[in-house]
């Protein structure tokens, strides 16, 4: 069994930028990131934001940029492996747990999972928070990551694991965040 807790975790917000956002039909994808970034500004989580050519695809949404903790270290990025990207490895560090989500899921979400298997980190996919333009490149993406050996999960799962107990000193506020 996998020890999971906010100390030996880290939230990876792969490419969740104003243009790939806006092309999306009706994803709940910004809403369940939003729900992530206030999870690890309320308990601490570290957190890494990449951005897809930020130039053309403009940057972070302000939902989640505003809702991340400080200490969130983004990164500009054109591989669509987000490990390729100087610094990334480094700040993901000792840290076994990778929960990964964003956009797209069969191309940036797929490639970077793929590298952290490789790299033996435990990789938890955040199937909510993740999105393609298109259904069956989302399935497919979902399914090869899952059959690589990454854990699929959504982001209440995420939450209530962090949480652990009604008894934790921030239960009401963060349940708060998915009522």
């Amino acid at each position: 069994m996998i020890n999971i807790e906010t100390t030996n975790s880290v939230f990876l917000f792969i490419d969740i930028q104003e243009k790939l956002v806006n092309m999306l039909l009706k994803n709940k994808c910004a809403k369940k990131a939003e729900i992530l970034a206030r999870l690890a500004k309320i308990l601490g989580i570290k957190s890494i934001v990449t951005e897809q050519y930020p130039q053309g695809l403009g940057s972070t949404i302000a939902q989640v940029k505003y809702s991340l903790p400080d200490s969130a270290k983004f990164f500009e990025k054109t591989g669509f492996n987000a490990l390729s990207t100087s610094g990334i490895l480094e700040s993901i560090g000792e840290t076994k747990n990778v929960f990964i989500f964003g956009i797209e899921t069969h191309i940036c979400v797929f490639q970077t999972s793929l590298s952290l298997l490789e790299k033996g980190y435990n990789v938890f996919v955040v199937k909510d928070a993740c999105a393609s333009r298109e259904t069956d490149e989302f399935k497919a993406g979902i399914n090869l990551m899952e059959k690589e050996g990454a854990k699929i999960l959504t982001t209440e799962m995420v939450v209530f694991e962090m949480l652990k107990s009604s008894k934790h000193p921030n239960f009401k506020e963060i349940q708060a965040l998915i009522k």
